[in-house]
């Protein structure tokens, strides 16, 4: 499958931190709130924040609930949860790529089959073919400029769409400069928003937040360090 460029992937964790502080005592739903509280002060464009439940283990173990943050195809999974006689606060990048699989273009194969299947009973092969095409240029040109129509919201909508989003994305959606700063600012502003609630409410009780990292870079391979080039003797 990978020849035909829909090798698959899964969920990929961009960046992770955790902090500690000993002896804090608060219910995460407390924390949580605080930080939805902190981002709606913010108002940040397109995020959709919902809480979540993790499976603490296998198929039958208990589950932790965990706050989301999620914007296009990056989410941050933000958790508050005791720890024996410490606490801590973490957080997770995470990235879901859109990603084009066969049977997404076998699906729309078909839909646009059973489409021009009633076009042509209705209108004849002859006026069928020419609706065809016409609806397919249309869905095209609203794919590419979504957001030059001011159609942000439909932008938002066909990435959720189960098929339609990986089609969309892939092949219509156009990578600019403004997506990439926005996508940037979101990057960091979510954590540190994060970070700033757990350091205060830590404070409130007198307890200070030990930050402890383990970062992985948000580009991953993209900055990954290259092996010193060999040199051989000059000819």
């Amino acid at each position: 499958m990978a020849i035909f460029g829909f090798k698959p992937k899964t969920d990929e964790v961009l960046d992770h931190w955790i902090s500690f502080a000993d002896g804090l005592s608060l219910p995460p739903q407390e924390f949580y709130a605080a930080v939805e509280k902190a981002l709606a002060d913010r108002k940040i464009p397109s995020m959709e924040v919902s809480r979540v439940e993790h499976a603490e283990g296998g198929l039958l173990s208990g589950k932790r609930l965990y706050l989301r943050m999620l914007r296009e195809r990056l989410a941050f999974d933000t958790c508050a949860s005791p720890f024996g006689n410490t606490y801590f606060f973490s957080c997770r990048t995470v990235h879901s790529p859109a990603v084009l699989r066969l049977w997404h273009l076998a699906v729309a194969f078909v839909f646009f089959a059973v489409v021009y299947s009633l076009l042509a009973r209705l209108l004849g092969l002859t006026f069928a073919n020419i609706a065809m095409v016409a609806l397919l240029i249309a869905i095209a040109e609203v794919f590419r400029n979504a957001v030059g129509m001011g159609l942000a919201d439909l932008d938002n909508t066909l990435m959720k769409i189960p098929v339609v989003g990986p089609i969309y994305e892939n092949w219509f959606r156009k990578e600019t400069y403004y997506r990439e700063d926005t996508r940037l600012a979101y990057l960091n502003i979510v954590p540190a928003i994060i970070k700033n609630v757990a350091e205060d409410m830590s404070g409130s009780k007198g307890i200070k937040l030990v930050e402890q990292y383990e970062r992985a870079p948000i580009f991953g391979e993209l900055y990954k360090r290259l092996p010193p080039r060999k040199t051989g003797p000059e000819k």
